[in-house]
C-alpha cells in the first residue's frame, strides 16, 4: 500500500504480523520493527523474506525511502538524509506508530542515525545495521584491495570519486559480490530490487563526501546497537566502532560476527537473528 505522508508524497508500506494478538481477554500490542533499506537508489525488498521470523515477537513493516522503489517519484531537491530521516516520523505519525523499533541497514544506517539526531525521543530502540557515521573512502579502498586485489581498489575508487553511469554499473556487477563472503542464497533477490541510480549517484556526488553523522548520535536517548560483521568491506568493522564510541555511553552495544560481511544475516542468519532477537525482546 502507499501512505501519504506529506502533501503529495506517498511512501510504498509493507506490514508483516499482526500488530496485535490475542492474550486471554484482551488484545495484546506488540512492537513495531520498521526496516530501512540500503542505497541509497534501492527497495525495501533486501528484507524479503527473511525478516519474516521477526513476526512472533513484533509487527514488521518494511517501506521504500522516499523517490525511491515503488514509492513516488519526487525531485532531487528531496533526495536528503534531512528529509527521508524526518520521513520516519511522519511514517509513524501516518500509522499510529510509537516508540518503533528502527532498524537501518547500510544507507538505511545513515538515515537512522540522523533520524536519531533529529528526533531523539521518538525511537523505542534503534539498530544501526553495516552502516558508517563519515565516507572514510580510505578504508574501503584498503578493504577492496584486500578482498579483490588493486582492480578492485581501483574499481571502487572510480565509482566513489568519478561517479559515472558506467563505473556505477561495473561496481554493482563486479564488487558488490565482494560486500559478503558467502554467495547469495537465493540468486534472484538482487533481480527483484527496483534499482534507482540516479539517486545513488546524487547522494554520492551531494551529501557523502562530506557526510559526518558522529557528532548527532549524542542525542541518542534509547538503546542503541551497533551491529558489524568482521568480512564488510563498504562498512568496515572501524565504521561500527566509530559509531559506537559516538553513542551515549551506556545506552549502545556493539557486535561483530565473525564471517559476515554486509548485512550480517546474509551469511549467518542464525547468529545475526539471535542477536536480533534478543535486543528487540530485552
Amino acid at each position: 500500500m502507499r501512505i501519504t505522508v506529506s502533501p503529495g508524497v506517498r511512501l510504498y508500506v509493507d506490514v508483516d504480523g499482526f500488530g496485535q494478538v490475542p492474550d486471554g481477554p484482551v488484545l495484546r500490542d506488540k512492537p513495531t520493527l520498521l526496516l530501512l533499506h540500503g542505497g541509497p537508489g534501492f527497495d525495501h525488498s533486501s528484507f524479503k523474506p527473511a525478516f519474516g521470523a521477526f513476526t512472533d515477537i513484533c509487527q514488521v513493516i518494511a517501506y521504500d525511502h522516499r523517490g525511491h522503489g515503488r514509492s513516488d517519484p519526487r525531485p532531487p531537491d528531496e533526495w536528503t538524509l534531512d528529509t527521508w530521516a524526518d520521513d520516519v516520523v511522519r511514517l509513524c505519525d501516518a500509522l499510529g506508530i510509537e516508540r518503533p523499533i528502527v532498524l537501518g541497514q547500510s544507507f538505511g544506517g545513515f538515515v537512522a542515525q540522523r533520524y536519531l539526531a533529529r528526533h531523539p525521543g521518538h525511537a523505542g530502540k534503534v539498530i544501526l545495521s553495516s552502516t558508517s557515521a563519515a565516507f572514510n573512502l580510505p578504508r574501503k579502498l584498503d578493504r577492496f584491495a584486500q578482498l579483490g586485489g588493486p582492480s578492485a581498489r581501483a574499481l571502487a575508487e572510480a565509482f566513489w570519486t568519478a561517479r559515472d553511469e558506467a563505473n556505477t554499473a561495473a561496481y554493482l556487477t563486479q564488487l558488490m559480490p565482494l560486500y559478503n563472503p558467502r554467495p547469495p542464497a537465493d540468486p534472484d533477490a538482487r533481480h527483484r530490487g527496483r534499482l534507482r541510480p540516479d539517486i545513488l549517484r546524487h547522494f554520492i556526488v551531494h551529501e557523502m563526501p562530506g557526510m559526518d553523522l558522529a557528532p548527532g548520535l549524542a542525542a541518542a536517548r534509547c538503546p542503541v546497537l551497533v551491529l558489524a560483521g568482521a568480512d564488510d568491506p563498504v562498512c568496515p568493522v572501524a565504521d561500527s566502532e566509530d559509531i559506537f564510541h559516538a553513542l551515549p555511553p551506556g545506552l549502545a552495544e556493539l557486535r561483530v560476527l565473525p564471517g559476515c560481511g554486509h548485512g550480517t544475516w546474509r551469511d549467518d542468519p542464525d547468529a545475526a537473528f539471535a542477536v536480533l532477537r534478543r535486543f528487540i525482546t530485552s
